[in-house]
């Protein structure tokens, strides 16, 4: 039986820094697509459904976290690698996790 410590540390969380992102304009729901600078990692995309709190022009070089090693995706023909964290508002937006300050790229959250 796996212990709740066991279980999170199956999951790898990571920070990136957001290197472009625009409209996924073929989404269901309002989503923006991310291209994110994880240092050694190499770069990796996701589709996230930010698109009602942020403007793709203003995430650029903002630190991210994400899970990196949930597999891939198709989300509406756009790869997804990663998932970008974050919780929702009083009214069901996304707001993203936030990282106090500048930290290595591709460091683990533990």
């Amino acid at each position: 039986m796996t212990t709740p410590l066991e279980a999170f540390g199956i999951l790898d969380l990571r920070v990136g820094r957001v290197l472009r992102a625009e409209p996924n304009a073929n989404a269901r729901k309002p989503s923006l697509k991310l291209w994110i600078d994880f240092g050694p990692l190499g770069t990796r995309q996701s589709s996230a459904q930010l698109a009602d709190l942020y403007e793709p022009a203003r995430l650029v070089g903002r630190l991210v976290v994400a899970a990196v090693n949930l597999g891939t995706r198709n989300v509406a023909g756009f790869t997804s690698e990663v998932l970008v964290l974050g919780l929702p508002d009083a009214e069901g937006r996304v707001v993203l996790l936030a990282v106090e300050r500048d930290v290595p790229l591709g460091g683990r959250v533990y």
